[in-house]
């Protein structure tokens, strides 16, 4: 066991697990009776290995940063958290419920500046409720999620009992993606086809991508797919999709030992898969932390640490291929600043706390592998950052195209801060690739 909440916690489970800047993060789902109104609160601690030990922010038992609000859709409950990093905020996916029963889960989203305390966004509603597709024995509705950013776009696993491709039992993990982190706007479902645009979250559910609950996400740059972790009688199952979740790229793996509830898998601070220390060219690992019981075939429960490693990923095969790995890591470069790689390049950043804010992940070394990576930008302090309604922020850098980034906040701690600029100026810059993943 490396985790578990304090003595009236009897109950851990559901969590999501973030290497970020040198720590371990970990999220999820327990009960504290002085923690908000009875129900579900969800706990964090931290650790500087996946081994624990883990503490609550200031040392001792872990805390609870996220109770249920008296009087909206999550009055008792908020659990199942995913958290994701994106620039300078983090955002927390949940299930909430303002009771236990009758259809009353739906899935929202609360954002921080530092992971701990967290505030309720799209006004406290939820983003996402149940579709009412199908009417089923299992009254559960929408939750469990599991959120992923790539490429600008927020995707969101999750299980609604009442979608019409879900199973018999109610299982099923159904995908929508959006530029919006609250999916308020364009959001896109995933069909039979690949990804269509839909009206809103309440779209009929019609392909589930596993046959599962309380399963995790996460996009696997070495191996160019998707990963989604879900329990089966063995363990674990790592079930793999290519990047348009139009087939099966490799054979499901499975991550053997008991469990009680759902994985998290441990991820970047954006979903990624991290890469491997001892080889990063070659092994790729997947590491899970799951509900296990203490000393028993029933509750109470604890965080218990399970992995493996695939061999033979051929990550740095070709420059494709050392591209796609590295994606949005940072390392030291040889100027002694700092390389961010995005969109196949390095850009060289002055100042290490951007970096960081930028990048899913930090190496101590450069791997030689990514020398064949060209430098095509240098991302100086204090340089012209701008925004404009609808198309968010960018830095304008030496090579005078506009670099996108996720907030005002990057900007901010680069010395840089945004102005105004009108869309036809917006659109007068050179377009340079995303920042921010």
């Amino acid at each position: 066991m490396i985790a578990a909440g304090g003595a009236d916690a009897v109950y851990n489970y559901g969590p999501t697990v973030m290497l970020d800047r040198g720590q371990t993060r970990m999220w999820w789902c327990s009960q504290y009776g002085g923690a908000g109104p009875p129900g579900d609160d969800i706990l964090y601690a931290q650790a500087q290995s996946m081994d624990g030990p883990f503490t609550g922010p200031g040392g001792g038992i872990p805390a609870a940063v996220f109770s249920g609000a008296p009087g909206n859709f999550d009055g008792t409950h908020t659990c199942d958290p995913s958290v994701l990093r994106v620039g300078s905020t983090y955002y927390l996916y949940y299930t909430g419920a303002a009771g236990d029963h009758a259809l009353g889960n739906a899935v929202g989203l609360a954002t921080s500046p530092d992971g701990v305390h967290w505030t309720r966004a799209a006004g406290g509603k939820p983003i996402l409720g149940p579709s009412h597709d199908v009417h089923r024995a299992n009254v559960y509705g929408a939750g469990q999620p599991s959120a992923v950013y790539l490429d600008g776009w927020f995707y969101l696993m999750f299980t609604d009992t009442t979608g019409r491709a879900a199973g018999w039992n109610g299982a099923g993990q159904f995908v929508l993606r959006s530029h919006d982190p609250a999916f308020a706007t364009g959001v896109q479902a995933l069909d039979v086809g690949g990804f269509v645009p839909v009206a809103s979250t309440a779209t009929p559910r019609t392909r589930s991508v596993v046959d599962g609950f309380s399963a995790d996400l996460m996009w696997v740059g070495a191996l160019d797919a998707w990963v989604i972790a879900h329990e089966t009688d063995d363990g674990t199952t790592l079930t793999f999709w290519t990047a348009d979740f139009a087939e099966h790229p490799f054979q499901p793996a499975v991550i053997a030992g008991p469990w009680k509830e759902g994985p998290g898998l441990v991820r970047r601070a954006d979903g990624h898969a991290p890469l491997s220390t001892a080889d990063p060219c070659d092994r790729v690992p997947f590491d899970v932390v799951r509900a296990t019981a203490i000393g028993g075939a029933a509750a109470p429960t604890g965080l218990r640490h399970f992995g493996l490693d695939l061999l033979g990923s051929q990550a740095c095969g070709n420059p494709g291929r050392v591209a796609a790995t590295f994606d949005g890591v940072t390392m030291p470069s040889p100027e002694r600043t700092m390389d961010l790689v995005r969109a196949g390049k390095r850009v060289r950043v002055d100042r290490r706390v951007v970096a960081l804010s930028l990048a899913g992940e930090l190496l101590d070394k450069a791997p030689p592998a990514v020398a064949v990576l060209p430098v095509s930008a240098r991302l100086k302090p204090g340089v012209d950052a701008v925004q404009t309604p609808g198309r968010g922020f960018a830095l304008v850098l030496d090579d005078h195209r506009l670099w996108r980034i996720p907030d005002g906040g990057v900007a901010l701690n680069n010395g840089s801060p945004p102005h105004t600029v009108t869309t036809g100026q917006w659109d007068g810059y050179a377009p340079g690739p995303s920042l921010g993943g």
